[in-house]
């Protein structure tokens, strides 16, 4: 059975565990016939990742916070396939200091590390794809309410994704004229690794799930399917959107 991402080359960025959004997202692009490069921090991730990914995905070392290493990555990656037609930014990181005070104690250091990863990596990530990105093409990356709502104890998370959806917009006009597209999904709350980083997650996660139309969390696999609707072709018409795919926690 043929899917819509057929013929497709799709870079992830972000996949860490079984339990991520990234794998989420993976999972369903793989439903959907693409052939899925996958990239990693360091070492330990990729034995990670060789435990659960299929034989087929290639793997590919990229570090965001050095703008070399996102450069090489793209073309060694460009040197295989010559042409990618999308790439998924799932990479966010703080600090266990900075995620769990609050932002008025948010050290300098604290905050440049969490814009610097979390939100200037899409701009370099953009950058050093962007040659080998087809017409059309897509970038997606991943937000949360946070970014415009005082969510307790979210903190300097939120605002890195304040800058991180603004940035989206800002790429979106930038690279329009190249067929490029770039969106975000801003995911309800789910029960990831990442979550539990945040201060009394499990009340965030509660809170969250009694706020969707349903009484249900949203699950992995359901960003994942938004997530590769916006690398088909089905969704050209959209760039510089913020979708949210939260079971309507953010109508409340």
């Amino acid at each position: 059975m043929s899917g819509f991402l057929d013929g497709k080359t799709i870079v992830i960025m972000g996949v860490a565990n079984k339990r991520s959004i990234a794998w989420g997202c993976t999972q369903a692009i793989l439903k959907q016939g693409a052939q899925i490069v996958l990239t990693y921090q360091n070492d330990r991730i990729k034995k990670s990742l060789e435990r659960f990914v299929p034989e087929n995905a290639d793997l590919v070392e990229c570090d965001v916070s050095d703008d070399e290493n996102i450069k090489q990555a793209f073309e060694k990656i460009g040197e295989k396939y010559h042409q990618i037609d999308g790439v998924i930014h799932a990479i966010a990181y703080a600090d266990k200091e900075t995620l769990t005070s609050g932002l008025v104690n948010t050290s300098r250091d604290g905050y440049d590390l969490a814009q610097n990863i979390s939100a200037y990596s899409l701009i370099a990530v953009s950058r050093y794809a962007q040659p080998i990105l087809s017409n059309p093409g897509s970038i997606l990356t991943l937000t949360y309410f946070g970014s415009t709502r005082a969510i307790p104890n979210y903190n300097m998370m939120g605002v890195a994704k304040a800058a991180l959806e603004s940035s989206v917009r800002y790429l979106a006009s930038d690279l329009g004229e190249k067929g490029i597209r770039v969106n975000a999904i801003s995911a309800g709350a789910v029960k990831t690794l990442a979550v539990t980083g945040i201060k009394h997650h499990s009340e965030l996660l509660k809170e969250s799930e009694s706020r969707t139309v349903d009484q249900k969390s949203v699950t992995t696999s359901e960003i994942g399917n938004v997530a590769a609707f916006l690398m088909s072709d089905l969704s050209t018409g959209m760039t510089g959107d913020i979708v949210y795919v939260d079971k309507g926690v953010h109508l409340i």
